[in-house]
């Protein structure tokens, strides 16, 4: 069995959690729609992930929308000690399956009692506030409304600790001039790496940086360098590309999501990799190699 802990740990919010941990949105249905293919295979998935020693689980109740929370509680309630479950609101679901926004103060307050009752909670171990924005990723803007609306329910009880989501470095700061926050989740991963900097700064912080698509998303990761490295290294692409998060930086907690309980294994499996001063060479050029490719198509 894989030992999760060879990544070390880090604490997010009061508790400290292995590194690697999972994300439950591909638990829904395609396109993160409607319920999964496989009902047991989904409970499956989360008590084997549990079982290996994940303690970091991710989640929200606009996937699906509500299919994953309610898988969560079927597979897994009531929760063992050292679970931190963390959930988004900010978004909702159209009937078609589109991503809507929800970010009046009002709407939050209602995802906050939707996700407690759902996950049979009385009190969230943390909610972060996931912005939207036309381009999907972040965008300038104030979050005062919406972040003070959820630091108001943490004051009573509901949430235990906020995080943040889909934003901007000064989008963070000025969140942490209204109530502490405990997590970042924003798009990275070895192809995507503007947070970099942002990463260096929560580090010294002591704030967890969960880097949501760790392997490209809806798009997974493609390069001939990820590939030749993990052949050298007789390892999967996305071992690797798991591996170079981990040893990014120490407040990296990587949640790789999926339905499969053989690619669960795999995933988990990236803790014990080790990756040596070429392995790292070489994969830290493959961000600057795709951003000399979107400069050239955003001039063409």
């Amino acid at each position: 069995m894989t030992e999760l802990s060879s990544a070390g740990t880090f604490r997010l919010g009061s508790k400290p959690v292995k590194r690697m941990g999972y994300g439950a949105m591909q638990l829904a249905g395609k396109g993160v729609f409607g319920p999964p293919r496989d009902h047991e295979m989904a409970l499956r998935v989360l008590r084997e992930a549990v079982a290996a020693g994940v303690e970091h689980i991710d989640t929200s109740d606009y996937y699906g929308p509500y299919v994953t929370n309610q898988i969560l509680c079927e597979a897994l309630h009531p929760y063992p000690e050292n679970l931190v479950i963390v959930t988004k609101v900010g978004a909702r679901r159209g009937k078609d399956g589109s991503w809507k926004p929800a970010q009046r103060p009002e709407e939050l307050v209602s995802a906050v009692h939707d996700n407690l009752s759902r996950l049979r909670l009385d009190v969230l171990d943390v909610v972060n506030l996931r912005l939207m924005s036309s381009s999907h990723g972040p965008s300038d803007g104030s979050l005062e409304p919406q972040f003070t609306a959820l630091a108001e329910m943490q004051q009573r009880g509901l949430i235990r600790h906020l995080g943040v989501s889909n934003v901007t470095a000064a989008q963070v700061a000025e969140a942490q001039g209204i109530a502490d926050i405990v997590s970042v989740q924003n798009h990275y991963n070895l192809a995507h790496r503007n947070d970099d900097a942002l990463i260096d700064s929560l580090a010294e912080q002591g704030i967890a940086y969960v880097p949501f698509f760790p392997l490209g998303g809806f798009r997974p990761l493609q390069s001939d360098v990820l590939t030749r490295v993990a052949a050298r290294l007789e390892a999967a692409p996305m071992q690797v590309a798991l591996a170079w998060l981990l040893q990014r930086s120490s407040n990296m907690l990587p949640i790789p999501g999926t339905s499969s309980p053989a690619h669960l294994r795999e995933n988990l499996a990236a803790t014990e990799l080790q990756l040596d001063t070429d392995a790292l060479r070489e994969l830290d050029a493959i961000a600057a190699v795709q951003d000399e490719r979107r400069d050239r198509a955003a001039s063409s």
